[in-house]
């Protein structure tokens, strides 16, 4: 079996002969029943490919369709002119970036079907030339954008430069509007929408599909798809690794199932994840391999976010529905991105319920976290290994060496304001320790409590900020957090420790060591 990693162009396929989930029933329904639409979906979810689906169908191109649902469905199969715009692969973060991108586009269609002096903005250069190619071909026009937001999300850090991009693609976008005689069909594409005074405000004749249940699994791919396009694959990755075929459904189904993109409706897998797995024969965070979410990062750290409350987000449609460019919120940019997506639904109070989709996506993001709160770079990971190691062998003083190594020599830049910047480095901590051994971390109020449990111990710790490794454990005492494992054979470990503000560090710990019950049948 020939796995299409990489490739978007729907000709290439299908010419040569590579797997392909068949999306083609939505390209007819889609050109059947509207014009305008706008899609939003994480990257490497093949939004590329199915623009490249769209454009084959304009072109009239029959035979690539042969078998496949649209087949006979479509009976005109009308060729089309097409303009298709692709922002992806470009660089933005230089001025005039933006510019030279979409005059190349343009200077290349003006080629084809004329200029006119007058015509001296991108603007307007662009609803004259949409106008003169549907003259000449004698039929509306097929435009095609895919990730219309890139010069937009590669800007973050550069508001000013992001301000004229954003000026300029409004203008540019418009004409979609304002040409819409000319227009045979539309579909936009990105990562994320903007909305309220960005690209959009002009552009209202837009029918976001992202959220419509009727186009849900139009990228990506579901587990009835999996099974029926993949059944080969799936028995040699199970094969190859030993497991049953029902294992290695389920395997796949933790790691890279889990996106909803609308309440109540079937769990999607990243496509680009499962045919990497399946080529490969190995379970790995392939989409994290691809790119890094930096923008993320930054805007977390712009919005000083606390990171623990992430996968406890409740928000309403309008949140995630939209990005407002100027908001302080960065939750609807990484629901939208794919870090977080819907995995419940309040009736009642009309909100949503965010989490991690699955298994790679959550280990990937806090793993590219976690550098960014310690001073061990690169090292982390290593050091949360070893953190791992230390608590299953029952090595405290080894595991708190390391913990105050970890919070060592790091600059106020890098860990922002002290209280925050604790919450997140411990959960960080915690939570991908979470990954090899059993751990809980419930939090309130600025305290961070943590439960770890392994075959052999049990650690109840803990943290106070300017107060006292004495206090903390006290407060273990006090409040009894040992009760419910009284009758239990493992060992307790209560642990308290004290972060210094000042210092930006571990200031002291202190435990006490509660040995495990021993039962005695002859005493």
């Amino acid at each position: 079996m020939k796995y299409p990693i990489g490739i978007q162009d729907f000709e290439d396929l299908q010419r040569n002969g590579y797997a392909y989930v068949d999306k083609t029933n939505f390209v007819y329904k889609l050109a059947d029943e509207g014009k305008y639409y706008f899609l939003s979906r994480p990257r490497r979810f093949g939004k590329s490919l199915f623009l490249s689906t769209l454009e084959a169908y304009f072109q009239g191109k029959k035979e690539l369709f042969e078998g496949l649902a649209i087949y006979d469905l479509e009976t005109e199969w009308k060729k089309y002119p097409i303009f298709h715009i692709d922002l992806n692969t470009a660089n933005f973060r230089e001025k005039d970036s933006l510019y030279t991108v979409l005059n190349d586009y343009l200077t290349t269609w003006e080629s084809k079907y004329g200029a006119r002096e007058s015509e001296a903005t991108l603007a307007l250069r662009f609803k004259g030339v949409i106008a003169r190619a549907a003259e000449k071909e004698g039929c509306g026009v097929v435009i095609l954008i895919d990730e219309y937001d890139k010069p937009i999300l590669q800007t973050l850090r550069d508001p000013e430069l992001q301000a004229e991009h954003r000026a300029q693609l409004k203008a540019f976008y418009s004409v979609l509007k304002t040409q819409d005689r000319y227009i045979k069909f539309a579909f936009l594409t990105g990562v994320t929408k903007f909305g309220k005074v960005s690209v959009f405000s002009d552009l209202n004749n837009l029918t976001d599909i992202s959220m419509d249940h009727r186009y849900i699994s139009i990228c990506g791919m579901t587990e009835k798809e999996l099974l029926t396009n993949f059944k080969e694959g799936i028995n040699e990755l199970a094969e190859a690794n030993g497991d049953t075929e029902e294992a290695t459904i389920a395997k796949l189904k933790a790691r890279y199932d889990g996106y909803h993109f609308e309440e109540n409706t079937v769990g999607l897998y990243n496509p680009f994840s499962v045919l990497n797995t399946l080529s490969r024969l190995r379970y790995k965070d392939y989409w994290f391999e691809t790119g890094t979410p930096t923008f993320l990062v930054d805007l977390l750290k712009m919005h000083n976010y606390r990171l623990p409350d992430m996968t406890k987000e409740r928000v309403s449609d309008d949140v995630i529905n939209s990005v407002d460019s100027q908001s302080t919120n960065p939750i609807p940019v990484i629901y939208q991105s794919g870090y977080l997506t819907i995995k419940g639904y309040d009736e009642r109070f009309k909100k949503y319920l965010l989490g991690f989709p699955n298994k790679e996506v959550e280990e990937g993001f806090l793993n590219f976290l976690l550098p960014l709160y310690c001073s061990a770079g690169d090292r982390s990971a290593f050091m949360v290994d070893e953190f791992v190691k230390d608590v299953e062998a029952g090595h405290v003083e080894q595991f708190m060496n390391r913990l105050t190594a970890f919070f060592a020599d790091n600059s106020y830049q890098v860990a922002g304001e002290a209280e925050l910047y604790f919450q997140n480095a411990l959960y960080l901590i915690f939570k991908i320790m979470g990954f090899h051994t059993q751990v809980e971390i419930p939090t309130s109020d600025g305290r961070m409590d943590v439960l770890i449990q392994t075959s052999d111990y049990i650690y109840i710790i803990e943290c106070k900020l300017d107060g006292s490794a004495e206090e903390a454990l006290q407060q273990i005492e006090v409040k009894n957090y040992a009760a419910p494992f009284a009758m239990d054979k493992r060992t307790v470990v209560k642990l308290g420790i004290n972060f210094s503000s000042k210092t930006r560090g571990v200031e002291s710990w202190k435990q006490h060591e509660q040995h495990r019950r021993h039962d005695c049948y002859d005493c």
